[in-house]
């Protein structure tokens, strides 16, 4: 079926508000019809430069106004976008770039190094734009370089939106997966427009007057949160650092008149709550935050509403059902409901969530299982792997890999995971990957990898690790190993030496049990 290219959210608001600013990073200002025009030079030059409907375009950059103008260049041109986490390790990016087939990498200049020595072992990838223009060494045999404002040049201003169907990929989200390999969620242009629609509907009213600011990367949760702000015509303003810093937030919100923050993870939400920089600054504009990718604990949420006010607005997703499981709105952030604050809110808008056991049956309110998703906002599966989506997608309904129970109101409580993954700092991270990495080190017979609890982080990564008999190694020498063969938020943040082991008869590592130690007193296990 038919369906409307997310690119037409950009033509709408640029002939509605052509003057009006659609982007702001620092001094430098976008309207509407000057970035409408630089899509359409974009995605022009993306189809002369050989791609055709449906092939992936690949982004790895820090935040900046470019990433918003490549999405909706490849949206527009009928292209699929694979923006990745900015923080990747190069092997990482190898494996995406491979696995997603990409024709073409969009990257910023910081990581030119990381690109030339991969681009031998490329296998699709044959076109790179530097964002801030190829070096020296950024030519070699492997690929072709362009700079972004070569691409430009080479595109022409003719408007015109790619007709697609509802089902074709618009955004291929890569997720960090149990087997130590990422997988890629296949999000359609139905898809995304409707998370649009409905965060408009249940989270916060977008409008034409509304300001936001993009702090937490555009890779991910803020990238999604801006086309509920492009199709109404609002401003997003780039947050100009790649390291987050409460008084830049603090700073910026004073100048621009910034009404709403479209993502933060929990652990940036707590940073502003504690910063002492907030009373120094005009946050009166502020009238909504949105939070969400992990847990937030309830004591930060009641500090945060007596330091903000009711601008909170909770919601609850993944990236096969981009952030649009449930939602806890700002009305429900109430004081006087403490019960309430610690929930995930009730489903969302065309939402069915419910809790099921091991084999699939609906469980009733108050008993625990885990919890699933019915919705049109499903992912379509994950790319070039249908073991994994008949894993995930059962009978229709998304099995997201979380435990918890749901009141006789519909409110929904998250206690565990069923799987193994950890959140830090709104990061997804799989212990196996760390594991692989740890199990290299010339020192280490076994390892156990997950997550504990942390004040700052929510969650922090703990190794802990049985020595090979007649090796030493540090803590410190086991943490800096894996950050040289990982992207540094997965590597360990402490490391324990044991002598063994837990395992049962079988030989199995009894992690749950060896996690439960450092879990003893909380109530909630994630």
């Amino acid at each position: 079926m038919a369906a409307m290219n997310l690119g037409y959210l950009l033509y709408r608001s640029a002939a509605a508000y052509p003057d009006h600013p659609a982007i702001i990073h620092g001094d430098a200002v976008l309207t509407y019809r000057e970035c409408n025009e630089r899509v359409n030079r974009v995605g022009s030059a993306l189809r002369r430069l050989g791609l055709e409907p449906g092939d992936r375009v690949a982004i790895f950059s820090p935040n900046r106004p470019e990433i918003l103008e490549v999405l909706f260049a490849t949206w527009k041109a009928g292209l699929a976008a694979v923006p990745m986490n900015f923080r990747l390790h190069r092997d990482e990016v190898r494996y995406i770039l491979n696995h997603s087939e990409a024709k073409v990498l969009v990257y910023a200049g910081v990581y030119q190094d990381d690109i030339d020595r991969i681009t031998g072992d490329l296998t699709a990838t044959r076109i790179a734009v530097c964002l801030d223009g190829p070096g020296e060494n950024g030519r070699n045999d492997a690929l072709t370089v362009l700079a972004y404002d070569e691409l430009l040049k080479q595109g022409d201003n003719a408007e015109w939106v790619e007709p697609v169907e509802g089902d074709d990929l618009a955004w291929l989200f890569y997720t960090s997966g149990t087997t130590g390999r990422p997988k890629g969620a296949m999000l359609t242009h139905r898809i995304l427009l409707l998370a649009a629609l409905n965060t408009c509907a249940d989270i916060y009213p977008f409008g034409h007057g509304d300001i936001g600011l993009h702090a937490a990367p555009l890779s991910h949760g803020s990238g999604l949160y801006s086309l509920p702000l492009i199709a109404k015509g609002g401003t997003n303003v780039i947050f100009p650092a790649s390291r987050f810093d409460p008084e830049t937030v603090f700073a910026l919100i004073e100048k621009h008149r910034i009404t709403v923050l479209p993502f933060m993870a929990p652990t940036m939400v707590k940073r502003l709550i504690e910063s002492e920089a907030r009373t120094r600054y005009d946050l009166r504009s502020l009238q909504c935050i949105i939070y969400g990718g992990a847990p937030m604990y309830v004591e930060d949420l009641t500090a945060g509403l007596k330091a903000f006010g009711p601008v909170f607005a909770q919601v609850y997703g993944q990236g096969e059902c981009p952030m649009t499981i449930t939602g806890l709105g700002r009305d429900e952030h109430n004081l006087h409901q403490p019960e309430r604050l610690a929930s995930a809110g009730t489903a969302r808008m065309g939402v069915q969530v419910c809790i099921q056991d091991a084999e699939g049956n609906r469980l009733p309110p108050g008993r625990i299982g885990e919890i699933a998703a019915r919705s049109e906002l499903v992912m379509k599966g994950y790319w070039h792997n249908p073991e994994a989506t008949s894993e995930a997608i059962v009978n229709g309904w998304l099995r997201t890999g979380d435990v918890g129970y749901m009141d006789e109101h519909g409110y929904l409580y998250i206690l565990d995971r069923t799987k193994d993954m950890i959140i830090s700092g709104g990061n997804n991270i799989y212990p196996r990957e760390v594991e692989e990495v740890l199990l290299c080190h010339p020192a280490v017979q076994e390892v156990c990898v997950f997550g504990v609890p942390d004040p700052e982080w929510g969650e922090a990564v703990k190794a802990v690790v049985v020595l090979r008999p007649g090796h030493e190694a540090a803590e410190e020498e086991l943490i800096a190993f894996c950050r040289d063969h990982l992207a540094s938020y997965k590597k360990p943040r402490s490391v324990d030496f044991l002598e063994e082991l837990p395992k049962n008869a079988y030989g199995k590592v009894l992690k749950r049990e060896l996690r439960a130690r450092y879990w003893e007193g909380n109530a909630r296990l994630v």
